[in-house]
């Protein structure tokens, strides 16, 4: 084990181990509780090998241009959430154990814990505008879901895309009470390639925030109808 620089933000540690356990015989380099490698900060990572924002140049592997290198979280440029730098991990343990692991198409969910919490995953309308990516826009607001007859938390809404040709879930953002949870619900949809009406016929135990999935997906336009295209900029 190596450590550079302690007492600063920039630690970097540096651990080999045996040459019998094939499953790390890579040496892996992490950093931990720095956003980037900030000048004069000591750190001994060049800056040939860093990216115009101060992060470690990787690849979708994870992999640095230095051989039998890693970068893992915040120091390679990954979104900034704990739950990312997990994944990231399990991508290198894995390639590192022969598996062939990418950050390619990453569907990384979002949560703010304000109150009422924020969540998103997939695209967002300006996502889909500046893509020219044609979507159906169906809304709910957090007051017509019946939980919150039970709760009183009716600030919010919920809305999601759903693609303008078929019935792929394209995104979903809610804010309101238990956002989170409800987004886990349509990440999990997402990842399965469920269409859209695998949610709004599904029986949702009741009286709970994901319920106001039936109603919000029952919401949905009619194709071609109450689409999102890159010439309309009025919606957000």
């Amino acid at each position: 084990m190596f450590t550079a620089d302690p007492g600063t933000e920039s630690a970097w540690s540096c651990a080999r181990p045996p040459a019998s356990d094939t499953s790390r015989a890579a040496t892996s380099w992490s950093q931990r509780g720095a956003l980037r490698t900030p000048p004069g900060s000591g750190s001994r990572w060049p800056a040939s090998r860093l990216d115009g924002r101060g992060y470690i140049r990787v690849n979708e592997r994870l992999e640095t241009s230095a051989a039998g290198v890693w970068a893992i979280g915040e120091c390679a440029g990954s979104p900034q959430f704990t739950h990312v730098a997990g994944d990231d991990f399990r991508i290198i343990r894995d390639n590192l154990a022969g598996a062939k692991r990418s950050t390619r198409d990453r569907l990384v969910p979002y949560c703010m814990f304000t109150e009422p919490p924020l969540a998103r995953v997939g695209l967002t309308e300006g996502d889909a505008r500046r893509q020219g990516v044609p979507v159906r826009v169906p809304r709910l607001p957090t007051s017509a879901v019946l939980r919150t007859e039970t709760t009183d938390e009716t600030q919010g809404f919920m809305k999601a895309l759903v693609a303008g040709s078929d019935d792929r879930i394209l995104g979903f953002t809610m804010i309101g009470a238990e956002a989170g949870e409800v987004m886990a619900v349509v990440q999990t949809a997402m990842l399965a390639d469920l269409p859209y009406p695998k949610l709004r016929d599904a029986i949702l135990a009741h009286p709970t925030m994901a319920e106001g999935l039936g109603s919000l997906f029952a919401n949905v336009p009619p194709r071609a109808v109450r689409q999102i295209t890159p010439k309309q900029t009025g919606l957000h």
